[in-house]
């Protein structure tokens, strides 16, 4: 058990004593420091939020009426006893690191990150501290992720081979992040046009009215066919025209047994997240030497990092409770 620590977990998540505020909460709390934008972050029921200006706007979009104060990322910000900032945790646009420091103490809270440089999201910034809460969504050391412009030649092939038969193709990625990540990569590159699921055209209206430089893509109507050569960007869940040849983007298809499960279907293993280089270089980059892991294969990465010298144990056993 950790002494002293700059955060607890209460039935809301992770609280922060001494700045009275709650790292991306659920429920009713009154201030959420939110680090990106994703549903398991950022929820409803704070009397009010704080995030970066591009993770406010997507809050603004997908809570509604809620208050929002802005932070840019690497100013900081008195709360309470607590210092905060955020920094870049290149998992998507306006994503980020929460930075809090009390008497002298900096512990950082990750969030998800990825360390691939995307050319859309701000890029990974390692920020030194004494202890880091890491995800571990991918903490195995079978998840290697291909360099980002092999994976997009491979996503090209495919989709140019289905157009040489007269076919369209269709990629399932998540409305936030990953599908503009796909725009931004594939637009312009192709046998033919980007189209964008109305869910996935959504944000990245969003995302574009904040600033990041995304290519124009005509968002698909779902009552008319998608024309042949085409790539359609959608919501794992959209309902597709027959015949259109469908893949996933997804670190999860790095797994031969998801994509079994897919039955057979195309997929392609692009994440958000770190694969396990990935993390082992951001974990040492931070000169942490306290490592609380959580969110996926906890008890591996930290057995792992014990072995490697480091204090590091799985967020919930690491953390008491007030």
């Amino acid at each position: 058990m950790i002494r002293d620590p700059l955060l607890v977990r209460d039935r809301h998540g992770l609280c922060c004593p001494a700045g009275g505020f709650h790292v991306d909460p659920s429920g009713k709390v009154a201030l959420a420091i939110v680090t990106h934008a994703h549903s398991d972050h950022a929820r409803p029921g704070a009397a009010a939020y704080l995030a970066t200006p591009g993770t406010a706007a997507m809050l603004r979009q997908r809570l509604g009426r809620v208050t929002v104060q802005e932070l840019p990322f690497g100013q900081r910000l008195r709360i309470g006893g607590a210092t905060v900032s955020l920094h870049p945790s290149g998992h998507l646009p306006g994503a980020a690191q929460l930075r809090i420091e009390v008497g002298g103490e900096v512990w950082v809270v990750s969030g998800d990150y990825k360390t691939e440089d995307d050319g859309l999201a701000e890029p990974f910034e390692p920020v030194a501290c004494h202890t880091f809460i890491t995800e571990s969504t991918f903490g195995l050391p079978v998840f290697r992720w291909a360099p980002q412009a092999r994976l997009a030649e491979a996503i090209r092939h495919w989709w140019a081979a289905a157009a040489s038969e007269g076919a369209a193709v269709s990629i399932a990625a998540y409305a936030l992040g990953k599908a503009q990540r796909l725009l931004h990569l594939l637009a312009g590159t192709g046998p033919g046009p980007v189209l964008l699921h109305p869910g996935a055209a959504a944000a990245t209206a969003v995302l574009a009215a904040s600033g990041y430089r995304l290519p124009d893509a005509e968002t698909w109507a779902g009552d008319r066919p998608l024309p042949p050569g085409a790539l359609l960007i959608a919501v794992p869940s959209a309902a597709l025209p027959a015949g259109t040849r469908t893949a996933m983007a997804s670190g999860w298809m790095a797994l031969r047994g998801t994509r079994r499960q897919r039955g057979g279907g195309t997929g392609f293993a692009l994440s958000d997240h770190a694969d396990w280089p990935g993390l082992g270089a951001a974990i040492r980059a931070t000169g942490a030497s306290r490592v609380l892991v959580t969110h996926g294969f906890e008890q591996p990465l930290a057995g792992w990092l014990r072995s490697q010298g480091l204090d590091a144990a799985p967020l919930a056993q690491g953390l008491a409770r007030p």
